[in-house]
């Protein structure tokens, strides 16, 4: 009988610790997610605090030219209004101030490029997503883009799905997100021709389209592929920090821009690189028709 009631007594011990254990266990998953928002938050800023300085740096330098030269522009300004009969070096004194001024128009034009990636990458995200399909797309921003990938002896070459590639985007906001990758890949291979720094050899740009299965839901992969001198290990990931550039004049906003665009559209941005040899940035997005997208579109 003792152990009848000792079995009784376990069982209901047993009952009793059950509820305590999932209240435990609850609060112990509800104070792990408010330390990973809490983390989030932090890493947020830290890296708001790391957009702010970078700012203020590009804007110090470009201020400080536009300051010098108008000063010097006064000067001479002030030299040919003296003069009460034209001299021979009038004329070399309104070359001087033609190239200030033009001086000064470069760098207000890169201050306002610097000032226009910023406000893309830190302002806010409003996507009007519709029905779209990735092939299309993609055609159209190679029709836009080729010009200036001619121009610089680069050949584009695509290969897209033969049925449509359903994705539901914000049309302007992916392509941008794009194009800033092409961009990059262009500008990373011309710099590697130039300075004959090591290559894939072609100068070809790849742009192809595919499906996918990644995390339990159907995606389309975009891949841009380049013949540039690819990106060391060590520096695969920084590519995507702010203002971390290794291009003369570059802003270092134009990838974390594109990754920022694609994660809002519920998509991932990965890199894969070989050096010596080439880069391939894969944009991966879903297929299933969000919540937030556009009423109108319907299917």
């Amino acid at each position: 009988m003792s152990l009848y009631w000792f079995f009784i007594g376990l069982g209901t011990g047993v009952l009793l610790a059950v509820p305590v254990a999932l209240v435990a266990i609850i609060r112990a998953t509800q104070r792990t997610r408010a330390l990973e928002r809490r983390a989030r938050a932090s890493g947020r800023l830290a890296e708001l605090g790391t957009l702010t300085g970078g700012l203020a740096h590009e804007i110090k330098n470009p201020l400080s030219t536009i300051g010098l030269n108008i000063g010097l522009l006064q000067e001479d300004l002030r030299a040919i209004g003296q003069q009460t009969q034209p001299q021979p070096d009038v004329h070399e004194q309104v070359g001087r101030t033609i190239r200030r001024f033009d001086s000064l128009s470069r760098e207000t034009d890169r201050l306002r490029d610097i000032l226009e990636d910023f406000l893309r990458f830190a302002g806010r995200v409003k996507l009007h997503r519709v029905e779209t399909d990735a092939n299309t797309l993609v055609d159209e921003l190679v029709d836009f883009f080729s010009p200036e990938a001619q121009a610089s002896g680069i050949r584009i070459r695509t290969q897209t799905l033969a049925h449509p590639a359903t994705i539901w985007a914000d049309t302007n906001l992916l392509k941008q997100a794009l194009l800033n990758i092409l961009i990059n890949a262009a500008q990373a291979m011309t710099d590697a021709h130039q300075s004959g720094r090591p290559h894939g050899g072609c100068n070809e740009l790849f742009i192809r389209t595919e499906r996918s299965r990644a995390h339990g839901q159907d995606e389309i992969n975009i891949h841009i592929t380049d013949t540039g001198p690819g990106i060391a290990p060590d520096r695969l990931e920084k590519i995507f920090h702010p203002y971390f550039s290794s291009k003369k004049g570059g802003t270092g906003l134009g990838l974390p821009t594109a990754r920022r665009l694609v994660e809002e559209h519920g998509g991932s941005l990965t890199v894969h690189s070989e050096p010596g040899r080439g880069t391939d940035f894969v944009v991966a997005l879903p297929t299933e028709k969000p919540t937030d997208a556009d009423p109108d579109s319907d299917t």
